[in-house]
């Protein structure tokens, strides 16, 4: 963590940059698919990916709530 970032921005931030990855994954997930190509292991790594959103976004709830 930058010293100069706050617990609210860093959280802030993993929201967003998960929210990318998310993305970059599902558009990943349906790329493989139209080509025809095995999509267990993207699909897989997108569950993870969304499940660590989900955890991002109940930390940033949390950190707002402090507020």
């Amino acid at each position: 963590m930058d010293p100069e970032e706050s617990e609210l921005a860093m959280v802030r931030r993993h929201v967003r940059e998960g929210e990318g990855q998310v993305a970059r994954q599902r558009t990943l997930v349906a790329r493989l698919r139209a080509d025809g190509l095995p999509i267990e292991e993207a699909e897989a790594l997108l569950a993870t990916f969304e499940e660590l959103q989900r955890q991002h976004e109940a930390h940033l709830a949390r950190a707002e709530a402090k507020m």
